[in-house]
């Protein structure tokens, strides 16, 4: 038995020429960008009604919300907002991403809200109401956003562990 190698050579590659258009081609896209500015511009989100829709969620909360140009009116379950949310702070929650972006009484807000307590509906009601803020008004995302009205609220309630009461209190202890 004999070992034969087989000894293969390849010719040399040569990258001298695409190396300078990529390079030139760099050069021509940074003289571009600093002659003019690229300004993005998003359209308005809205239905055949001219509504802006959203979700907006908090803990266990989810709200859909409709938000359209008119007096400044909000319904929560077809029941206006000063009795669904009888506490002030609740109805404070609401009017904050209209304060915000000086919108006050500008827009009608329609929504329905489901699950969790009170606090957690208004919450919801809020992030909603700040999302479909920037479908109608794309202008408006860096000023909610930078107040941190679109940030999603991750916390929920911790689950309940086995061998314990709750999800972190224990059963009482007797010694005797």
């Amino acid at each position: 038995m004999t070992d034969e190698t087989e000894v293969v050579t390849q010719a040399p590659v040569t990258t001298e020429a695409p190396e300078a258009d990529v390079v030139t081609g760099l050069e021509a896209l940074g003289a571009l960008k600093e002659e003019q500015e690229v300004i993005v511009v998003r359209e308005p989100k809205l239905d055949a009604h001219g509504r802006a829709y959203a979700t907006g969620k908090r803990k266990n909360a989810i709200a859909r919300v409709w938000l359209k140009p008119g007096a400044g009116r909000i319904s929560v379950n077809g029941r206006e907002v000063n009795t669904y949310f009888a506490r002030p702070v609740l109805r404070m929650l609401l009017g904050q991403p209209f304060e915000v972006t000086e919108r006050v009484d500008s827009y009608d807000v329609v929504c329905t809200v489901t699950g969790g307590g009170l606090s957690g509906q208004a919450g919801a009601v809020r992030h909603g109401i700040s999302k479909a803020l920037t479908y109608s008004e794309p202008t408006l995302r860096t000023v909610l956003k930078k107040g941190g009205f679109l940030t999603r609220d991750p916390r929920v309630v911790e689950r309940k562990k086995y061998g314990r009461a709750k999800a972190r209190r224990s059963f009482q202890f007797s010694k005797r």
